[in-house]
């Protein structure tokens, strides 16, 4: 399975994030990973971004099963959401 993370985390905490994100994935530019994984290590990176999170913190994965399929899973508060700005 192919996926893209996407996070956005207090300045102090990206490195946190960075490093987990690079065990997995490819970092192709900040804040953003990609590349593929297996279903176990997608239940990994899931469980670390659940308990690693705070309070308006979030973490997007996209996760490509087929060229037709998107799943996108937001933890945490969805920036989709904040309609403040045009």
């Amino acid at each position: 399975m192919y996926v893209v993370a996407v996070y956005d985390v207090e300045a102090d905490r990206t490195r946190i994030m960075l490093n987990f994100f690079r065990k997995y994935l490819t970092h192709v530019q900040n804040s953003v990973f990609e590349g593929e994984v297996t279903e176990g290590e997608l239940h990994e990176i899931q469980g670390f971004v659940e308990d690693a999170l705070e309070e308006g913190e979030s973490v997007i994965l996209y996760e490509l099963s087929s060229e037709n399929l998107l799943d996108r899973t937001v933890y945490g508060e969805d920036p989709a959401e904040d309609d403040r700005f045009l």
